[in-house]
């Protein structure tokens, strides 16, 4: 692991972004580095920008200037084709809203990501069923979304991102719906997958509390990133 740390998962330089109508930039020349299995917690007031800094660094958004690098690719030389596929390839996203398909089991939704790359559905089913068990949902492959509780919902959330073996998971708010007991379960649950999976960690969050169990922790103020 320790041979794979002088390469960045995720970085950005000098990353700016102003949205039309706005007088002042929302992000204010951004650098940021995340290296192979970095938590880095990322906290700040309402409106600050985090989940702006989140989408810009997954390629959901465009910068109004600077650069960001995913594995040493410039997403601004990308088409959207190919950045739609880097993203599948090395990212997973976790949302405050889990945004699992109410249609599907938690086990095809798991699937999801694999039937994308064209993976085999007899193949893809059996890779999110271990990794719906590694997440302590064994006993519920076959629920629908809305049979499911709060916090199984982000489990299963969890395992979708997590099901491709991506290098970097990008959490927005991923336990702002849960009560404390449960936000604490899940938040060790993204831990123990960063520790397991050595997949890296670049967690926006509200709360002080889980942001002090990462190893890197920064508040967005003024559209700068400042150390804690």
């Amino acid at each position: 692991m320790n041979s794979q740390i002088s390469q960045p998962v995720i970085a950005c330089q000098n990353l700016y972004k102003t949205y039309q109508g706005l007088d002042v930039s929302v992000l204010n020349g951004i650098d940021l580095s995340v290296n192979t299995g970095e938590q880095v917690a990322i906290v700040g007031a309402s409106g600050s920008g985090k989940s702006t800094l989140l989408h810009l660094l997954g390629g959901l958004d465009i910068p109004s200037s600077g650069d960001v690098q995913i594995l040493d690719q410039n997403l601004a030389k990308l088409s959207e084709a190919k950045k739609g596929d880097l993203r599948n390839q090395c990212l997973g996203f976790v949302y405050q809203f889990h945004h699992l398909l109410p249609e599907f089991t938690a086990l095809e939704n798991v699937a999801m990501p694999l039937l994308i790359r064209r993976i085999g559905r007899e193949q893809a089913l059996t890779t999110a069923s271990e990794m719906l068990e590694k997440v302590g949902l064994k006993h519920r492959l076959e629920h629908m979304p809305g049979e499911l509780s709060g916090g199984e919902r982000q489990r299963a959330a969890l395992a979708r991102a997590m099901v491709t073996s991506p290098q970097c998971i990008l959490a927005d708010e991923p336990t702002g719906n849960l009560d404390r007991h449960t936000a604490h379960a899940v938040f060790d649950l993204l831990l123990e997958m960063n520790q397991t999976q050595h997949v890296s960690l670049v967690v926006v969050t509200h709360d002080l509390e889980l942001a002090a169990k990462m190893q890197r922790r920064y508040k967005l103020i003024d559209g700068q990133l400042v150390t804690l």
